[in-house]
C-alpha cells in the first residue's frame, strides 16, 4: 500500500511538472448559432507544421508551441476562417476559452455560381469553364472574386483552360483522359456532399498529386469527416434552371465505428435564361465508412448525377439584332411545347472504395479503387439530301442577298441592287415568321418519304461517348522529421471509350439509310462490312450508324514531394513521371478509308516528366514572400492524337508532348484584420495542338469545278502560348461587422509563335491516299491574343454582417480585354492564293494593308457588372433556418462572353467581299452573357 501511494505521488508530481513546463494553446470551438461543439475542426499555428483537430467536445490542444506572438488559424468547411493573434508564454498553456465559428456565406454563393459555370460553350464532351474549379472553400479574396463575381463573364484564372488543373475525389483524378478536363456534371447538384475540399493555387504543392499549373482541387467524401446533422434546401433562379431542391443527412461516427452520408437533389426548368433551354437533373450521393480500429478504416462512395439540358446557339450580330439577346435557334414548337434539338445528356456514375491506414502517428497510406461508367450524348438534327432546317442557315438571312457580288466580276457589288434589297427585307420578314425549327415540316417530309418507301430525310441523333474508367492508386504521407514531410503516390488508369452516332428519333419516318449523300460509290458507305444499313427504332436492332470506334488508353503516373519547414524559410521539391499509351480500335470499315479505319491502330506511347519547387520566406509572422516554379512535359490529349477518329486512325505528323514552364512570385500579408496577396506570374506552353472541323469555300485548288470548297478537319500543331500577368486580392475588416474587399487581375495571354496548319480533306481520300492531309505551312499568329474570357478584371466589394445573423454585400466589377477566337487558316499564305488561278498566283486585288484590316482581331467592349447578395438565419429550437439571395448584373448590362471567326470564307477575295458589303453573311458568332439574374435559397439545418 505504501509503495502504491509513493508511486501515485510520483506520477502526480511528473504530471504536475509537465503541466508547468508545457508551452501550448487550447480552446473550445462552437457554432455561433447553436453553441454546439464542432468536431474535426482544423486548428493550426501559421507558418509551422503544428496542427490539431477538435475532439467530440470541440476542444483542441497544442503542446510545445514556440513562444512569442503567433497566428492561430481555425477552419472548417461551411464556416468562416478564424485567424487569431496569440501571445504564447514559455511554460504556460494559453486557454482561449470559447472560439466561435460563423457560417460562411460563400458556401451559399457557390450554389448560385454553379448555375452559370456549368453551361459550357462547346459541343464537346467536357465542361469548358475553368471557373468551375473555384467551387471550393477558399478564403483568398482574389479567388472569391474570380469565381463569384467574374465567373459569370467566363473569366479564366491566368488565362488557362481547366485541363491544366487537377480535380480529384478522395485522391482519384477526375480529369478526362480524352481532353484533360473534368466533367463537372458528374457530381452536379451535390453541393452539400462535395463541400469538404482542399485547394492549392497554381503549381503550389498538394498532398495528393503533382498537379498542373492551374491548381489542384481535392474533394473529400469520407463519411466520418461530415458534420453530424441534416439539411434541406429549396432554391429558385432564372439562369440555367428554375428550381432546385436538395436534402442531405450525415450520421456522424457511432460507437460501433460506422458513419454514413446520403444526399439527393433535383434541378429542373421548362426554359432557362435563353429561349428553349430546358433542364432536368437528378443526383444521388452515398458514402459509408467502417472504422475497424485506430489504424484501419474503409469508405465506400457512390455518386450518381443524371443531367439533361438544352443548349443555346452562338449568334451573329445580324441574328441578335433581328431576334434579340436571348434568341436560340436550336428549338422549335412541337405539340404546343418547346423542343430543343441540341440536348446534352450526362450520366456517368462513380463507385469508389477507399482504405485509410494510419501506419503510425506520422505516416498514413490512402489506397483507392474506383470505377466510372456511363454515357455522354450531344444531340442534333441530321439531314440527308434535304434542305438545312437551321433557321439561321445563311441562305435564310437578309445578308445572303445584301452581301452579294457578281460571280463573274469580283468588283461588281450587287448587294444594294433594289431586287437584292427587296429580297433581303423579305428574308427578314420570313425569318421572323419562321425563326425556330419547324418540327412539323420535318415530320411531314419524312412521312411523305415513307409513303413511297423511302427513308427519313431528317433524323435526330446523338454523338455518343460511353466511357469505362478503372482507377487504382495509393497516396503516402509521412512526417520524416520534425521539419520534413513527404508525399508520394502512384496511380493507374485504364480507359475504354466507345464513340458512335446513335439514332434517337426517325421524326415520323420508317427507317434511316446509313450512307453519306455527299460522296459517291463505296466512298459514301460508313461500314463496308455492313453497307447501306436501314436503321429502325421499333425492331430492337442496332441504332448505331455513321461512325463507331473505341479509344483505348492506359496511364501510369507517380510523384514524390518533400516539404521542408524552418523558422524563416519553407521550401518544397516535387517530381513526377507519367507513361501514357493510346490506341484506336475501329468497329466500322469506312468507305473513304477502307484500309485504316477498321481494327486496332498502332499504339502511341508517351513518357513524360515534371519537376517543381518553391519556397516561402517569412519576413515576419504576418508577411511572406512566396515563389513557385515548374517545368513539365505533358502527353497530348487523346482527342488530338486521333483528330479524325470517326473515320480513320491517322495521327498528326510529329505530334509530341507539350512543354510547360511556369513561375510565380507573391507578396502575402495575413493578419487578423487585413489580408492581401500580390502575385506576378509567367506561363509558357510549347508544342500544343488544337483540332477543329468546318466547311470552307475557296480553300483548295479548283480542280473539280467546286470552287475549292470542302469539309475539312483542321489540325494546328506546334502552338506556343505565353501568359503573363498580375493578381491582387485584399480584404480589410474595418469593424467587427464591416469588411471591404478589393481584387484585380491583369494578363497578356498571347500566341508566342507561328504554328503549323494542316487540313484533312476527305474528298481526296483513296485506297492509295489514306492520309489526305495537306500542310498549309505557318499561320501568322504570333502576337494575337488568346481567347477565353476577359484578361483584365477588377472588383470592389463591401460586406456587412450583423450580430443578429443577417448580412448584405455588394460589389462592382470591371471586365476588359476579351478577344474573339481567331481562325488559324485565314492567317496562312493560302489566304492570298486564288484557287481558280492555274499558276497558283495570289488575288490581284490582295494587299497586305487590306489583309491586316480584315484579319484584325476583334476586341469585345469593356463592361461593368454590379452584384448584390444578402441573407439571414434564425435559430428555432434545435433547428437553424436560413435565407440567401443574390442578384447578379443588377443594371442588366449587355455583354459578350466569347465568340469565334467563321472560316466558311477561306480566302482573301471572299472575306473582303463579305466584309466590304457592310452586312457580312459569315460574320463572327458570339456567346452572350446573362442579363439581370437572381438566385434565392431557403434552407433548414437540424
Amino acid at each position: 500500500m505504501k509503495k502504491l501511494v509513493i508511486s501515485t505521488l510520483f506520477v502526480m508530481q511528473v504530471l504536475f511538472c509537465f503541466a508547468q513546463t508545457t508551452t501550448g494553446v487550447t480552446g473550445k470551438v462552437v457554432d455561433s448559432k447553436t453553441q454546439k461543439p464542432l468536431q474535426n475542426v482544423v486548428a493550426s499555428i501559421q507558418n509551422t507544421t503544428i496542427t490539431a483537430l477538435t475532439d467530440a467536445m470541440g476542444v483542441f490542444t497544442f503542446k510545445e508551441v514556440p513562444k512569442g506572438s503567433q497566428l492561430l488559424q481555425i477552419k472548417s468547411a461551411g464556416y468562416k476562417d478564424q485567424l487569431l493573434a496569440v501571445d504564447v508564454e514559455e511554460g504556460k498553456v494559453l486557454d482561449l476559452g470559447i472560439v466561435v465559428l460563423e457560417e460562411d456565406i460563400t458556401s451559399e454563393q457557390q450554389l448560385s455560381l454553379i448555375t452559370i459555370t456549368e453551361n459550357d460553350l462547346g459541343d464537346d464532351n467536357s465542361g469548358s469553364e475553368s471557373t468551375s474549379g473555384l467551387l471550393q472553400a477558399s478564403r483568398d479574396a482574389f479567388q472569391q472574386a474570380a469565381a463569384f463575381n467574374w465567373g459569370q463573364a467566363r473569366f479564366r484564372i491566368r488565362g488557362l483552360d481547366n485541363e491544366y488543373g487537377t480535380t480529384m475525389i478522395n485522391g482519384v483524378t477526375m480529369n478526362k483522359i480524352y481532353d484533360g478536363r473534368p466533367q463537372w456534371a458528374n457530381w452536379g447538384g451535390l453541393n452539400d456532399a462535395t463541400r469538404n475540399q482542399e485547394f492549392t493555387m497554381g503549381s503550389a504543392p498538394s498532398d495528393y498529386t503533382f498537379g498542373g499549373i492551374l491548381g489542384t482541387q481535392e474533394i473529400n467524401t469520407r463519411a466520418s469527416i461530415y458534420r453530424k446533422g441534416s439539411r434541406i434546401s429549396f432554391s429558385s433562379t432564372n439562369t440555367n434552371y428554375s428550381w432546385r431542391t436538395m436534402a442531405t443527412h450525415a450520421s456522424g461516427m457511432n460507437t460501433s465505428g460506422w458513419a454514413y452520408v446520403v444526399s439527393a437533389s433535383g434541378r429542373w426548368a421548362n426554359e432557362g435564361y435563353f429561349e428553349g433551354t430546358d433542364y432536368d437533373a437528378k443526383a444521388l450521393f452515398a458514402s459509408v465508412e467502417k472504422k475497424f480500429n485506430d489504424h484501419h478504416s474503409i469508405n465506400f462512395t457512390s455518386i450518381y448525377s443524371e443531367n439533361s439540358r438544352g443548349k443555346s446557339s452562338p449568334n451573329s450580330e445580324e441574328v441578335r439584332r433581328l431576334a434579340g439577346n436571348r434568341y436560340n435557334s436550336y428549338w422549335g414548337w412541337q405539340d404546343g411545347k418547346k423542343r430543343n434539338s441540341r440536348d446534352k445528356e450526362v450520366n456517368e456514375p462513380i463507385l469508389m472504395l477507399s482504405h485509410y491506414w494510419k501506419i503510425s502517428d506520422k505516416t498514413n497510406l490512402n489506397t483507392n479503387a474506383s470505377y466510372q461508367f456511363g454515357k455522354i450524348g450531344n444531340s442534333r438534327i441530321e439531314n440527308q439530301g434535304a434542305e438545312n432546317p437551321d433557321p439561321i442557315y445563311y441562305r435564310n438571312l437578309p445578308s445572303y442577298y445584301t452581301s452579294a457580288y457578281n460571280p463573274d466580276d469580283y468588283t461588281d457589288f450587287q448587294g444594294d441592287d433594289p431586287i437584292n434589297v427587296a429580297n433581303g427585307q423579305l428574308a427578314a420578314t420570313n425569318f421572323l415568321a419562321n425563326r425556330q425549327i419547324n418540327w412539323d415540316a420535318l415530320y411531314e417530309t419524312n412521312k411523305a418519304n415513307a409513303r413511297v418507301g423511302l427513308g427519313s430525310a431528317y433524323v435526330l441523333y446523338e454523338d455518343r461517348t460511353d466511357d469505362k474508367v478503372w482507377t487504382a492508386n495509393s497516396i503516402l504521407s509521412s512526417q520524416l522529421a520534425d521539419n520534413i514531410n513527404m508525399n508520394a503516390g502512384v496511380t493507374f488508369r485504364k480507359l475504354k471509350s466507345h464513340n458512335f452516332a446513335n439514332l434517337l428519333d426517325l421524326l415520323g419516318g420508317d427507317y434511316y439509310q446509313d450512307y453519306d449523300n455527299f460522296q459517291a460509290g463505296d466512298e459514301q458507305v460508313s461500314d463496308l462490312n455492313n453497307p447501306y444499313r436501314n436503321i429502325r427504332l421499333d425492331d430492337g436492332s442496332d441504332t448505331k450508324f455513321s461512325y463507331n470506334y473505341n479509344l483505348l488508353a492506359n496511364t501510369v503516373d507517380a510523384f514524390t514531394q518533400f516539404k521542408f519547414t524552418y523558422k524563416k524559410i519553407d521550401f518544397y521539391l516535387a517530381q513526377s513521371y507519367t507513361r501514357t499509351q493510346y490506341q484506336r480500335e475501329g468497329l466500322y470499315r469506312n468507305g473513304l478509308y477502307p484500309t485504316n479505319s477498321f481494327g486496332k491502330s498502332d499504339k502511341y506511347i508517351y513518357e513524360n516528366f515534371g519537376f517543381k519547387g518553391g519556397l516561402t520566406y517569412k519576413i515576419t509572422g504576418k508577411q511572406f514572400f512566396n515563389f513557385n516554379a515548374l517545368y513539365m512535359t505533358k502527353a497530348p490529349a487523346l482527342r488530338n492524337v486521333f483528330p479524325n477518329g470517326r473515320l480513320n486512325d491517322n495521327t498528326p505528323e510529329g505530334l509530341g508532348p507539350e512543354n510547360v514552364t511556369s513561375g510565380d512570385v507573391s507578396y502575402i500579408i495575413k493578419a487578423p484584420k487585413f489580408k492581401t496577396r500580390l502575385t506576378a506570374y509567367y506561363t509558357n506552353i510549347k508544342n500544343a495542338t488544337e483540332t477543329s472541323f468546318f466547311f470552307g469555300e475557296g480553300i483548295f485548288d479548283d480542280n473539280n469545278d467546286d470552287g475549292g470548297d470542302a469539309f475539312v478537319a483542321e489540325t494546328v500543331t506546334n502552338i506556343e502560348k505565353q501568359n503573363i500577368g498580375f493578381e491582387l486580392g485584399m480584404e480589410y475588416q474595418v469593424t467587427s461587422t464591416i469588411k471591404l474587399l478589393l481584387s484585380g487581375a491583369y494578363g497578356e495571354n498571347t500566341y508566342n509563335n507561328n504554328p503549323t496548319v494542316s487540313l484533312n480533306n476527305d474528298d481526296l481520300a483513296s485506297p492509295t491516299n489514306t492520309n489526305p492531309t495537306i500542310n498549309f505551312g505557318e499561320a501568322k499568329l504570333k502576337g494575337y491574343r488568346l481567347s477565353g474570357g476577359p484578361q483584365t478584371a477588377a472588383s470592389f466589394g463591401m460586406e456587412y454582417r450583423d450580430p443578429k445573423f443577417w448580412w448584405v454585400g455588394a460589389n462592382a466589377n470591371y471586365l476588359a480585354n476579351n478577344f474573339l477566337d481567331i481562325s488559324s487558316l485565314l492567317r496562312t499564305d493560302n489566304f492570298f492564293k486564288n484557287p481558280q488561278d492555274s499558276e497558283g498566283l495570289s488575288f490581284p486585288e490582295a494587299t497586305q494593308e487590306r489583309a491586316r484590316e480584315l484579319l484584325r482581331q476583334e476586341k469585345f467592349d469593356n463592361f461593368m457588372l454590379l452584384n448584390l447578395t444578402g441573407g439571414k438565419s434564425w435559430k428555432v429550437g434545435n433547428q437553424t433556418f436560413g435565407f440567401f439571395a443574390t442578384v447578379n448584373n443588377v443594371l442588366d448590362t449587355f455583354y459578350k462572353t466569347g465568340g469565334f471567326e467563321q472560316t466558311r470564307n477561306a480566302n482573301f477575295r471572299e472575306v473582303n467581299q463579305d466584309v466590304s458589303s457592310g452586312t457580312p453573311a459569315f460574320a463572327p458568332r458570339y456567346f452572350y452573357g446573362y442579363g439581370r439574374t437572381y438566385f434565392v435559397n431557403l434552407y433548414i439545418n437540424f
